[in-house]
């Protein structure tokens, strides 16, 4: 007979294995900087009148954009991170949730207007937040962030809302390109922006509608992934949502006469954030509040 003596895992138990190894992790830092770039290039771009070159509508907009990314993106930003340092499993939602909210108005700042003097720094809050975001991931036990929640959460129920966003963005830009590619130039949704193409669609369909797609499904099926990006991503849809609304608003003070921006659907945009903020508290309340030692 041979010996069939159980060999004990070497794996440790996730139940009890911090989350987060956030001592000399690369992530702190380069969110630090992150924070530090955001807050200078948002306050010029906000305050600045004679800094974008665009069209009038579309520099109200993109000041209206600066704006939520200072005294939203950045707070929630510096909160997620400190808090989850000191142990909070729930704070990674933040955490992540920002990173991903300053990257994509990152993308905005840079195609969105015209070059400018603070072209270098547009880029470098791209630069950081996606550095920021997969240093940061990669410091994240998911297995043990999994063994921290708890039953009771309807996650079918959020994972269904995630599609139906989805579903509806995709309709909605679907409906302004397919136009456009069998009409002449320029095509309706780029009149009056003076863009070349439009970024929202671009890095939408590319990346973020399809990243939050999977994020559904896996959360859909029980797993570590959805369960942990979830929450964050309709955080960041929360903060972009408010985002949207101010930049509608402000694009309309600028030049009440264009048509570009629709300011009486930004509170429709509200309502949409505040749902949002509230499946990311019902996810999160069934996460296990644990100290965790870095």
């Amino acid at each position: 007979m041979t010996d069939t003596a159980h060999v004990p895992s070497t794996r440790p138990d996730p139940t009890t294995s911090p989350v987060l190894v956030a001592r000399g992790a690369t992530c702190v830092p380069l969110s630090w900087a992150l924070a530090a770039v955001t807050v200078v290039a948002a306050a010029i771009t906000a305050t600045d009148p004679g800094l974008l070159r665009g069209p009038a509508v579309m520099n109200g907009s993109a000041r209206g954009t600066a704006l939520v990314m200072l005294l939203g993106g950045v707070p929630v930003l510096l909160a997620g991170m400190l808090l989850a340092r000191r142990g909070s499993v729930r704070a990674l939602a933040l955490w992540i949730g920002a990173l991903a909210y300053l990257a994509y108005n990152a993308v905005m700042l840079l195609f969105g207007t015209p070059f400018n003097a603070l072209f270098l720094t547009y880029d470098a809050i791209l630069g950081l937040s996606i550095w920021a975001a997969i240093t940061l991931l990669h410091r994240i036990d998911v297995e043990a962030y999994a063994a921290r929640i708890e039953p009771g959460a309807r996650v079918r129920a959020v994972a269904v809302f995630i599609w139906v966003v989805v579903a509806l963005n995709t309709l909605a830009w679907l409906g302004g390109i397919v136009p456009g590619l069998r009409a002449g130039w320029p095509p309706a949704f780029l009149v009056g922006t003076g863009l070349t193409t439009f970024p929202t669609y671009v890095q939408d369909l590319a990346f973020w509608l399809p990243l939050f797609a999977v994020t559904a499904a896996w959360l859909w099926a029980g797993r570590p992934w959805g369960q942990l990006l979830a929450p964050a991503l309709l955080l960041y849809f929360a903060l972009e949502g408010v985002g949207v609304a101010v930049d509608q608003v402000w694009g309309h003070l600028a030049d009440p006469a264009s048509t570009v921006v629709a300011p009486q659907l930004a509170p429709a945009f509200v309502v949409v954030s505040v749902a949002c903020v509230l499946l990311v508290r019902h996810l999160l309340v069934h996460v296990r509040v644990e100290q965790q030692h870095p």
